[in-house]
């Protein structure tokens, strides 16, 4: 992870955020355009495209050779033009270290790359795979473009300027008459998201077990599973953490639940939904769901709940609606042990 000098500590102007935001964009196509030409390359049956990957932390944590090259292609790009700026990108950073503790700190500005989420989707030829890159500010992401080139989606936000879709369609999509509210009864009438991740331990009371559970309770009628039947309208798996979170802010999905994830995994996606007007919390419910206050999460948390923007009801606030789903949410849920390793 590179360091930089104290002057890159300086805030941005409003002008030259405009430029940083406008050459990350510029990055994302130029890289989702790399990781099309791959994909097209595999489609053709030419060696270039070849589906091997290896394993890293598990059978389902795996690299392919598009990871590599794309990032190394964004990790230039940057360094040629922000020489000053830090660099944490999944996989130079999986090769150099071997400990992953806080990777951001507030006062570097950080870029935080992921050049192909969804791998096990890129090597199955599934879509839902993409390039996410993030600027964090202050410990915070203020910058994200999120590049799905099979789907051609490119999801774009900029702190105060707005989220998102190809450059034209504001997020949330859902605006007209306006933004709807949470349903009343959430999380019935929910579109819920979420992902079996990379710990699959068959112990009895491990991530996966917890999971399992928390997915049952979310799906289960009215009044099953003890009381917390959930009866969402659907569950939703893209193998994507970064697109659950861009769809999130689309209002496609209402409810984004998960652990375990790394900063390159949520930065560019925290971007873009807080920028469309969602809300993004911690996933592990406290000890009092109904009464606890609603935090911010931490990038490097692991542990994330996001809720579509949502607007005004007769009875509510949007803000007043997410945050009573946030706790319904909690109220079926397992806590999750996704602890990061020591420096």
């Amino acid at each position: 992870m590179t360091r930089v000098t104290a002057m890159a500590t300086q805030p941005f102007t409003e002008e030259e955020l405009d430029d940083v935001y406008a050459f990350a964009v510029q990055l994302g196509k130029d890289a989702g355009k790399l990781l099309l030409e791959a994909a097209q390359a595999r489609f053709n049956g030419s060696g270039q495209g070849s589906q091997d990957f290896s394993e890293k932390d598990s059978a389902v944590d795996i690299v392919t050779k598009a990871d590599k090259d794309v990032e190394a292609f964004i990790k230039t790009s940057i360094a040629e033009k922000y020489s000053d700026h830090a660099f944490v990108g999944e996989e130079s950073y999986s090769k150099t270290c071997s400990s992953r503790a806080y990777l951001i700190t507030e006062s570097t500005p950080t870029w935080c790359v992921d050049p192909l989420d969804g791998t096990v989707n890129y090597t199955h030829l599934a879509p839902m795979f993409c390039v996410s890159i993030a600027l964090v500010l202050g410990g915070r992401p203020a910058i994200g473009v999120i590049c799905a080139p099979l789907l051609n989606q490119l999801f774009t936000a900029c702190r105060g300027r707005g989220a998102w879709l190809n450059e034209t369609q504001r997020l949330p999509l859902v605006r007209h008459p306006s933004v709807p509210p949470m349903p009343a009864n959430a999380p019935q009438g929910c579109v819920f998201s979420c992902e079996w991740g990379k710990d699959r331990k068959d112990r009895p009371d491990g991530n996966l077990h917890r999971k399992v559970e928390s997915f049952l309770n979310m799906a289960a009628e009215v009044g099953g599973r003890g009381g917390k039947g959930g009866m969402v309208h659907g569950v939703r798996s893209l193998g994507s953490a970064t697109l659950d979170l861009a769809y999130t802010a689309i209002g496609a999905f209402d409810i984004w639940w998960e652990g375990g994830c790394w900063e390159w995994d949520v930065a560019a996606g925290i971007a873009i939904l807080e920028e469309a007007g969602g809300l993004i919390t911690t996933a592990n419910p406290p000890d009092d769901p109904l009464t606890s206050q609603i935090d911010h999460v931490e990038l490097g948390s692991r542990l994330y709940l996001a809720i579509r923007p949502a607007g005004p009801s007769k009875t509510e606030s949007g803000r007043e609606g997410q945050e009573r789903t946030v706790r319904e949410v909690w109220r079926r849920v397992r806590g999750l042990d996704y602890t990061r390793p020591a420096a």
